[in-house]
């Protein structure tokens, strides 16, 4: 799974042919050590369908203040380049995977 940077999130999300599921997470950050191996079984689930990623806030303040991230693990799904939905917190995989479903 592509951990996305400053530099290259413009062209990986904003620039992207299909939906993409941004997971802005931390390491430090129990929860998004939860959500982690569920971000990436549905990273399989969705091949093709949805580009699921990973951005580390820490490395990347200047993204997650631009997209108003305040708590981790924050979900944004992008369409277009633009946000579509953002969930924020530990959900399930059910629960994301109709999230995901709702706009693929």
């Amino acid at each position: 799974m592509m951990i996305l940077s400053n530099q290259n999130f413009q062209k990986e999300v904003l620039e992207s042919p299909i939906p993409v599921l941004v997971d802005f997470f931390a390491p430090w950050c129990p929860p998004c050590r939860v959500l982690g191996p569920i971000i990436e079984e549905l990273d399989k689930d969705y091949q093709g369908k949805i580009k699921i990623v990973k951005f580390d806030v820490d490395q990347g303040v200047e993204t997650a203040q631009k997209y108003g991230v305040l708590s981790v693990p924050t979900l944004i799904i992008f369409k277009n380049g633009e946000e579509i939905k953002r969930i924020i917190g530990l959900h399930s995989k059910e629960e994301l995977k109709n999230e995901i479903d709702k706009i693929i």
